[in-house]
């Protein structure tokens, strides 16, 4: 299990909350190929993120090794306040995962 790869920040303007994430992670295709042995570098992306908003699902999303190196992702949601908790967590396809447990300020 990767640690320490999920940078987050959520804030909440009304009731909609606007969560930033800046994922580290190599997100490689596949396809380039290693300048010194010339052998392709094995594929490592990220295929699933999750956020969840006080246990609820608010966002389920898919990636796959078209997502630049170090991923950016932004998403808003409504029905939350300041002091709210989120958990984000991500899944790539060599079974390795992280999570973070976040507040809303």
């Amino acid at each position: 299990m990767a640690s320490n790869t999920i940078r987050p920040r959520a804030w909440v303007d009304g009731d909609v909350a606007t969560v930033k994430m800046l994922l580290t992670h190599p997100m490689e295709t596949g396809l380039r190929k290693d300048k010194k042995t010339g052998k392709k570098i094995p594929a490592h992306y990220i295929e699933t993120i999750k956020v969840e908003h006080n246990g609820k699902m608010v966002l389920d999303g898919l990636l796959g090794p078209a997502v630049s190196k170090n991923p950016f992702i932004q998403c808003k949601f409504s029905g939350a306040k300041a002091g709210d908790a989120l958990k984000i967590s991500w899944t790539d396809n060599k079974g390795d995962s992280d999570s973070k447990d976040a507040t809303i300020s």
